[in-house]
């Protein structure tokens, strides 16, 4: 395919953010369930509910949504950044929600310990920080792109926190032409306004771009909106309807670069 620009989703797609978020639930629920004496997997499905519930509960629940900021990154994230007034409430809220996702998942499993659920309330974050893992064939792949297409990072998110996650990976900036963070530009995929805009900064029209990421819902279906071609990568094997059909499905990056050589 005569394409002249790839334009890569960040998280599950570059970066292993499930692993990233998993591991830091498992550290710090297990730390939860020795202080507490509980089971750590019952605290950490616990604490799941009880962060997607206060988080959909929440005035700013709607743009969150929009923007592509998920319950769990809330749970981490400081949200310093974003021009919108709706990340000052988002900044304003976060401390509180954090303690209260812990807290409450503490209380469904019987412990009434406030001051429990702050400390993991803070840990959390560490954990999360401290864990920036990257697909193992993810710089290989840019490697074999790099120079030959023009290379942009369409990433839904909180602007500070999309940034964190890039720093903690720093060797993978320099491989980008562009990085557009959804929290910055306004909306997030599958809005056709940010793929429109990404394309105006590669100067390309649709179908000489391809998209590449792992979520049907955002990547692919903002993509097939705007006819440019859409590459899912489904690495876990999930099943899905005809509703939204990527033009392409991989299940490993490396099979994007056969892809392109057709």
């Amino acid at each position: 395919m005569a394409k002249q620009a790839v334009l890569f989703d960040l998280d599950d797609t570059l970066l292993w953010d499930d692993r990233s978020v998993k591991e830091a639930f498992e550290a710090t629920c297990k730390a939860g369930a020795a202080a507490a004496g509980v089971d750590a997997t019952e605290l950490e499905e616990a604490v799941r509910k009880e962060a997607r519930a206060l988080y959909e509960s929440y005035e700013t629940f709607s743009f969150t949504k929009m923007i592509g900021i998920n319950p769990f990154e809330g749970l981490w994230a400081n949200f310093t950044a974003g021009e919108q007034e709706e990340f000052r409430k988002l900044q304003k809220l976060a401390p509180d929600y954090r303690k209260a996702a812990w807290t409450q998942a503490l209380k469904a499993l019987g412990v009434h310990n406030d001051q429990l659920g702050a400390e993991l309330a803070e840990q959390f974050p560490a954990e999360r920080r401290s864990r920036p893992i990257v697909y193992d064939e993810t710089f290989k792949v840019l490697d074999a792109l790099k120079g030959k297409y023009k290379l942009l990072l369409l990433t839904n998110g909180s602007p500070d926190l999309q940034q964190e996650k890039l720093d903690g990976v720093p060797t993978l900036i320099p491989y980008f032409d562009h990085i557009i963070v959804s929290g910055s530009f306004g909306e997030g995929k599958p809005a056709p306004s940010i793929f429109k805009h990404a394309l105006e900064k590669l100067g390309i029209e649709p179908e000489h771009g391809i998209m590449v990421g792992d979520k049907l819902t955002t990547d692919i279906l903002g993509a097939n909106t705007i006819g440019m071609t859409s590459v899912w990568i489904n690495r876990h094997d999930a099943i899905r309807t005809d509703e939204i059909v990527p033009t392409y499905e991989i299940s490993n990056l490396e099979e994007l670069l056969k892809l392109l050589e057709q």
